[in-house]
């Protein structure tokens, strides 16, 4: 330690600079790591530089964030409008046809939910028709008690039998005049159908026949002028000869008159449902006249069939 040292009292040399390292006898340094010796220490304070004058060029400010587009080519706006235009026609048209079809189906729902039938029907008719449904309701209702009370009797131990066979005779005589083998009187309609041929033909007749059954008929037969008069059952067929309506093989002429028996405010109704066969009759020039009886007597009976084959099981 030199003598400035111990009087300035640091205790410590100066740093010495830095050699360059060089190869002997002043040769540049071999190892391949070596700088240049032409290039600048690291250390060595960096000369300014003086800064290039350049012209003035302003910047477009940009948005932080903001993703660098390519410039578009001044060709390609008018085709980017043309496809936009396009789109926009194909979904005012997509639009106006989705329109269409919710207008169509919502019309037609409405048309096949309304009757047009019933409601060009009037009040009156309507009130026919409603208790004609109520007639038929009680009239199966009361079908109903009654096998329902047969089949207790019939599950009651002693009266098991005794009920049995009466409900057994019930039913064969039912069945009897259902068939035409056993005559029937009640009250009921006596129906009268009048006009010219086209007005009394086979299909009138039968349309008759087939609304009092609709209408809870149990028994009817149908007569001519002369009085011949043939019972109708379910095998019945009606036919037009010249003229004359051939009823089950019988020939009968009109006017016609039907006996049945059943309810009758019930069978009178559905005979003048509108577009029924009054209405049909009439239009026809005919004219049906129906009239109520308290008693109304169905006698004439229809020959049973002979069976060939089929016998009962004991």
């Amino acid at each position: 330690m030199s003598e400035e040292h111990r009087e300035t009292g640091t205790g410590w040399p100066e740093p010495a600079e830095p050699a360059r390292p060089s190869g002997p006898a002043g040769e540049p340094d071999p190892r391949p790591d070596a700088p240049d010796p032409d290039e600048l220490s690291p250390l060595a304070p960096a000369e300014p530089v003086e800064p290039v004058e350049r012209e003035d060029v302003p910047a477009p400010a940009e948005e932080p964030g903001a993703v660098a587009r390519e410039p578009v080519a001044p060709a390609e706006e008018p085709a980017r409008a043309s496809v936009s235009r396009r789109l926009t026609s194909a979904g005012a048209m997509i639009a106006v046809l989705l329109a269409l079809l919710g207008f169509t189906l919502v019309v037609q729902l409405k048309t096949t939910s309304t009757d047009p039938t019933l409601a060009a029907t009037r009040e009156e008719d309507l009130v026919r028709i409603s208790s004609d449904l109520d007639s038929r309701e009680r009239r199966l209702r009361q079908d109903i008690e009654a096998l329902e009370e047969s089949q207790r009797q019939l599950r009651s131990g002693e009266q098991g039998r005794q009920a049995a066979l009466e409900e057994a005779t019930r039913r064969a005589d039912e069945l009897g005049i259902l068939a035409g083998t056993l005559p029937a009187v009640g009250p009921g309609l006596l129906v009268r159908f009048e006009g010219p041929e086209k007005a009394v033909a086979s299909v009138r007749i039968l349309d008759a026949v087939q609304e009092l059954r609709g209408a809870g008929a149990e028994a009817m037969q149908i007569a001519g002028a002369d009085g011949t008069a043939v019972r109708v059952i379910a095998s019945t067929y009606f036919v037009d000869d010249d003229g004359v309506l051939v009823v089950d093989g019988r020939r009968l002429r009109g006017p016609f008159t039907i006996s049945v028996i059943g309810d009758p405010a019930t069978m009178r109704t559905a005979l003048n449902i509108p577009g029924g066969v009054v209405a049909a009759v009439q239009d026809a020039g005919g004219n049906v006249t129906a009239v109520d009886r308290e008693v109304v007597e169905v006698s004439q009976l229809h020959a049973p069939l002979k069976l060939e084959h089929a016998r009962p099981v004991s």
